[in-house]
């Protein structure tokens, strides 16, 4: 049976051997560092990506208070940590038709000043990377009710992301023109 080591002498050779075993990890990629990356997300067919500085949290569909009297994609409001969350269904606003069941969707939560609201999307893809050369300043190709809020696409393989500003639609008249 082997003598225990004292916590001390522990941890200074489990420090040891982490260093060891640092110095045979590879060293981190340059290109890994200059990449762009935001949160991806699916509306109806539509592949976009928005700056990860623009959304504050991403959240599952919670329980939703329907309101009166306001236009068809305002879902109402959810109570998240004991805050009011207005809910508006991005897929509805630009009249796209949903690929998918509810399962799959999640909120954008957006929060800028004094604006705090979700945005509903059909999934959302986790963070995407992208590199410079990768970017075209050109929204071709992107539906021209989405074009108002992209600034520009990211070209990956086959797949065309745009690059959505959800702090765009705060300024918006239409997106805050709430009654039916």
């Amino acid at each position: 049976m082997t003598e225990a080591l004292h916590p001390f002498h522990y941890l200074l050779d489990l420090s040891a051997r982490a260093r060891e075993a640092n110095a045979l990890l590879p060293v981190a990629d340059t290109d890994a560092a200059q990449s762009w990356n935001g949160v991806g997300f699916r509306l109806g067919d539509h592949y976009c990506v928005a700056p990860i500085g623009d959304i504050a949290e991403v959240l599952v569909e919670p329980p939703v208070t329907r309101l009166p009297g306001v236009k068809s994609w305002i879902k109402g409001v959810a109570n998240v940590r004991g805050r009011l969350l207005p809910l508006m269904d991005l897929t509805a606003f630009f009249n796209f038709d949903s690929a998918q069941g509810r399962v799959s969707r999640r909120i954008l939560v957006v929060e800028h000043g004094e604006i705090y609201i979700g945005m509903i999307v059909d999934e959302v893809l986790g963070l995407q990377y992208f590199s410079p050369d990768e970017f075209s300043a050109e929204s071709e190709g992107v539906d021209p009710g989405v074009a108002r809020f992209v600034q520009g696409c990211y070209q990956q393989g086959d797949r065309r992301w745009a690059l959505f500003r959800p702090l765009n639609m705060l300024e918006d008249q239409e997106f805050f023109n709430v009654a039916a």
